[in-house]
This record gives C-alpha cells, structure tokens and sequence, in this order.
C-alpha cells in the first residue's frame, strides 16, 4: 500500500513516515502544498493523509483539485484547525475523514486502515481467499490456520493480490503500490517477489497466475 503524507512540520512528518513504513506502508511525503498537488497528478495513491496549513498552496485548495479530477483516493485530514466549520468545509470538500491535532499515531493508522478498507470494499480486518487469509489491521497472512513467512516486500504484493481477488493487478501498479519516490527499483523485483511467493503457497493449492502482458491474478487450483 502506499500513502501520500502532506505535512510540512519535521517533527511530526517524520513521526507519521516512520510510523507507517514500519507498519508496512510505502510512504512518500510531499511538504508543501504544490508537490502534494504535483505528486497526486502522477502518482496512483491508496490513502493521502493531508495537512490543512501548507506551505505554497493550502490543503483544502489540494483536496478541492484532488476530487475536481475525480480521484477517488481515500483523504484523511491532520490539523490543528479544530472548529466544526472546518471539520464541515473539509469535509463537504470531499475528505474521508477529519483527525484533529494532536492525536495518536494507532489511532491515526486505525482511521487510514478504515479508509483503504472501504475503498476495497472490505467490512472487516479480514479478508478471505480460498485457505488464505489477511488480516488487514496486523498486516500478515495465514494459510490453513498457519501463518506464512512473508518478507515486507513479499507481504504487500500477496496483500494487493488478496484485496484484489478475480482481477489483475499490473506489475507497474505493484511497483507503485511498494515503492516510495526514494527507492530505485529494478526491472524484474516483481517477478523475483512473485516467484518467492509462489513457492510458499504451492502447499495450499492458491496460485499466481501470470496473463501475459497484463499482470498477475490470484487462482484457487481446481481439484481434479
């Protein structure tokens, strides 16, 4: 999963980064108003997590340009700004949801967590595919009852995989999905992840299947 972080204190960004990546999350964080708006023009998000007091351009301006395209992308707002007409403006501008500084970090992660799961379409920390099962507020996976050894890197390309279930996920949306703008990927670390994953579960009868020129999709081997 990855998430945009809007924030320009130092303090608290790097609070917000580090707490997100250790959970798992690829995190890129933009300090100022216009390289949020920047970032949100190229990049494909699960989650934005956005500072109302910016920098070059306010944050209830990147939220109003966010939803004027039509990107759907879960918005979590951060902000000393505690009047409920602010809550309503940025609300009614299209936020998901409204955390007033300070908070906690749990529960900031909590919100966010709520806010990807609707997006997928999930009502609970549970999601199921066949004898798999993510736990989406822990952030691992069992198979059979058991938990499986899973990378960070590995555990987030079976985790799109599972939420996305019946469709293909693209290599190039795995890529943007488990890489931060720091990070320099090379051409074939999917396929070495897939790879890896797809032994771990040849046990289980689940497979990933490769559709040439397309991406990768989940499959539940038929019993003959």
């Amino acid at each position: 999963m990855r998430i945009l972080l809007v924030e320009d204190d130092d303090a608290l960004g790097n609070a917000i980064s580090r707490s997100l990546i250790k959970s798992g999350y690829a995190v890129d964080w933009a300090k100022d108003g216009n390289d949020a708006d920047l970032a949100l023009y190229g990049q494909v998000y699960d989650g934005v997590v956005l500072d109302l007091g910016l920098p070059k351009m306010d944050g209830l301006e990147v939220l109003r340009r966010l939803r004027q395209r039509k990107i759907l992308v879960p918005v979590l707002i951060i902000s000393a700004r505690e009047g409920v007409d602010d809550r309503i403006q940025g609300l009614d501008l299209g936020a998901d949801d409204y955390l007033t500084k300070p908070f906690k970090l749990p529960e900031l992660e909590a919100r966010l967590r709520a806010q990807i799961r609707r997006t997928h379409q999930v009502t609970s920390s549970s999601v199921d595919f066949g004898e798999l099962s993510l736990d989406t507020k822990e952030r691992y996976v069992t198979v059979s009852g058991e938990r499986l050894d899973l990378s960070q890197r590995e555990l987030g390309v079976l985790e799109l995989l599972i939420l996305r279930h019946g469709r293909v996920v693209s290599k190039e949306s795995l890529i943007e999905n488990l890489f931060n703008w720091d990070e320099d990927v090379g051409n074939n670390a999917i396929e070495v992840y897939v790879h890896r994953i797809r032994k771990k579960l040849e046990p289980y009868k689940i497979s990933i299947r490769t559709v040439r020129g397309l991406g990768y999709m989940l499959e539940k081997e038929i019993e003959p």
